[in-house]
């Protein structure tokens, strides 16, 4: 049996998470037009702003103790009423189509119930696949499907609401 963890990122923790950007970048360099630099190394927008955020909540997932990806919760919200945004959400190829990905999003709405909003690029297959599988039961199929253009990419926005555990 698989054991899957989601452990909140420390500062310390921040090389690490931009070590796998560059992975993330990568995969997205398949549907944007993304370049290598000189080094060999995507040139990535600086985020130490967004790192800083108090709603910014950064995890790293680990599969049967090994680093397997790294998600992210914020509150850079694109839909009226929204709360949460999954900022970043990336899980290492090895552990893909394992149910890593729907575990991680459902602790995630457990653990911060509100308003949310999940999206992804249109450009990217997986994400869309995904998205679509799975947002009927996250969300107990109560949500809204919206189509936005970020930063010139048209995207697909689902909005819902997770309520708060029982008592």
């Amino acid at each position: 049996m698989t054991s899957i963890e989601l452990h909140a990122a420390h500062r310390d923790d921040q090389a690490t998470i931009e070590n796998l950007m560059q992975f993330y970048t990568y995969d997205f360099s398949e549907w944007l037009p993304l370049t290598l630099g000189e080094y060999g190394l995507f040139h990535l927008r600086p985020l130490p702003n967004y790192w800083r955020k108090p709603a910014t909540r950064p995890f790293l997932i680990r599969v049967d103790g090994e680093l397997a990806g790294f998600v992210s919760v914020d509150d850079d919200v694109h839909l009226p009423g929204a709360h949460y945004n999954l900022g970043y959400l990336f899980v290492s190829r090895r552990f893909r189509g394992q149910g890593v990905a729907k575990f991680v999003v459902s602790t995630l709405l457990s653990r911060f119930p509100g308003q949310w909003q999940i999206f992804h690029i249109e450009a990217n297959p997986p994400a869309r696949l995904f998205w679509h599988a799975v947002m009927p039961e996250l969300s107990t199929g109560r949500f809204t499907r919206h189509s936005l253009m970020i930063e010139g990419y048209p995207c697909t926005f689902y909005r819902f609401e997770t309520p708060p555990p029982l008592s």
